[in-house]
């Protein structure tokens, strides 16, 4: 069977996705959900995959605390992903991993990550903000259409929907199907569900999309919580300038629990004239 045929499966579930095959000591194989809506891969589903694959290879008892990947070509979804784990160093309390996505023998992911015991601390960090409309109080998101994985109901921006950012700067969202008490297969729908919606949906910038693909992206881990539950993810704006674009966003559980803080940066290039 050739790597087309490998890579050619259909709308694929979450656990699937994640369902990654192990080559060979550092080097795995992953599949892609080939939705119909799509014409390249989700960046999110891409970088889940590699933080799997990273942590496959830690010590027992760590867990992820952080990741900062690059977005380096698009995704094919007609092509299997390898993904080649490097082994930076074990420390007495931390463990880097470096992990390259490759299709077609180049580069479109690359990503660190990093993982942490559990230690003892104070705590404190931004609540779930006052006022939240709750997920049973709203309409699934017409962008549902586009992902197989997640449920996603969207809070209005008062500005035209835009087809590539749809879903807004504000929304909760969840992995669709039951996922396994497994504290890196939810700390992978986490970092899947962190790759939905821009800091800029509510803004009109002159010549500039509110929307555009992901450059870079990294993600801190504060707490554990449950992707296959709902996860309100809230994401604000904080710069446009030479062709790029920047937000960072909190994610919080339905118990105001902070399970992760994020920063994104974006392609926002002036539309080229008509």
């Amino acid at each position: 069977m050739d790597d087309e045929a490998e890579g050619a499966t259909g709308p694929a579930g979450f656990n699937e996705l994640l369902a990654i095959e192990e080559l060979d000591r550092n080097l795995y194989r992953a599949v892609n959900d080939r939705n119909p809506e799509r014409s390249h891969l989700y960046g999110g589903q891409v970088a889940a995959q590699a933080l799997l694959a990273t942590g496959l290879t830690v010590p027992e008892g760590r867990h992820p605390h952080s990741v900062h990947g690059y977005f380096l070509r698009p995704g094919m979804i007609e092509r299997p992903i390898l993904l080649h784990v490097e082994r930076d160093r074990d420390g007495h309390s931390f463990s880097t991993r470096h992990v390259v996505a490759v299709q077609d023998g180049s580069v479109i992911f690359d990503m660190t990550a990093s993982f942490h015991i559990d230690e003892a601390g104070g705590e404190h960090g931004p609540p779930l903000p006052d006022g939240v409309t709750p997920p049973e109080a709203m309409e699934r998101s017409w962008y549902n259409r586009f992902f197989t994985t997640i449920d996603l109901c969207a809070f209005p921006t008062g500005l035209p929907p835009f087809s590539r950012i749809g879903m807004g700067s504000r929304l909760w969202t969840r992995i669709a199907e039951p996922l396994p008490d497994d504290r890196l297969l939810h700390a992978c729908g986490v970092l899947y569900l962190s790759d939905l919606g821009t800091g800029f949906a509510a803004y009109e910038l002159e010549g500039v999309p509110r929307g555009g693909p992901s450059l870079d992206h990294a993600l801190w881990f504060q707490r554990p919580i449950r992707a296959d539950e709902w996860i309100l993810i809230d994401l604000v704006p904080v710069k446009t300038g030479g062709g790029r674009g920047l937000y960072t966003g909190t994610m919080h559980a339905r118990d105001g629990r902070l399970g992760a803080t994020l920063a994104q940066e974006i392609l926002a290039r002036p539309a080229p004239p008509t």
